[in-house]
């Protein structure tokens, strides 16, 4: 439906693949696979982070962060393209973050990895995977961080349906969005759907 303030001509709509790809739960079996092997991805790696002391500690994650602010000399590049973000790393070591930023890192991979093999939140576990994907490959990680970001955007286009073979299923029509409220928040304030 056109907005009423802006012509029906002037409104982009995208093409009707796009449309069913992210919006039709005929392609929900497609966001199911993706999500299973991203949720696993993350569980694996915050699981295997959580049995080794040097992560929850934070030593591997202080001699990464100092790896990677390190400036080598020419003509060798630094493992940080940006200095904001060097910066931003060395504001963490300085502030020797990096004993409590470790088990973080573990719970973020883990919680993300759960709601992504749960389809609960579908969309916002994808987000925030897809943002620590982001600031590892910013810290000069690359490993598998391109591709599991790559496929943690897509989840978040597909945040309609991503967890349609998943709790989200039962939940994003209980809860609702914040534009528009769910069946749980319609009934308390009187709505009607």
């Amino acid at each position: 439906m056109a907005h009423p303030s802006i012509p029906a001509d002037t409104l982009m709509v995208d093409p009707p693949f796009a449309q069913k790809l992210f919006s039709s739960p005929r392609w929900a079996w497609l966001w199911l696979i993706v999500r299973l092997y991203l949720g696993y991805e993350w569980i694996t790696s915050g699981l295997g982070k959580f049995s080794n002391p040097a992560w929850t500690s934070g030593e591997i994650l202080k001699g990464f962060w100092t790896r990677a602010v390190a400036i080598p000399e020419a003509p060798a590049r630094p493992l940080i393209a940006f200095d904001f973000y060097r910066s931003f790393i060395q504001s963490l070591l300085n502030a020797e973050a990096y004993t409590w930023f470790g088990r973080l890192v573990i719970w973020g991979e883990v919680l993300v990895g759960a709601a992504l093999v749960l389809g609960l939140f579908t969309g916002l576990a994808a987000f925030f995977g897809g943002f620590m994907n982001w600031n590892f490959m910013m810290a000069g990680t690359a490993s598998t961080n391109p591709v599991l970001f790559t496929l943690s955007i897509l989840l978040i286009l597909a945040w309609k349906i991503a967890g349609y073979w998943g709790l989200d299923r039962f939940v994003l029509p209980a809860l609702g969005t914040p534009w528009r409220p769910g069946k749980l928040f319609a009934r308390s304030s009187g709505e009607e759907k």
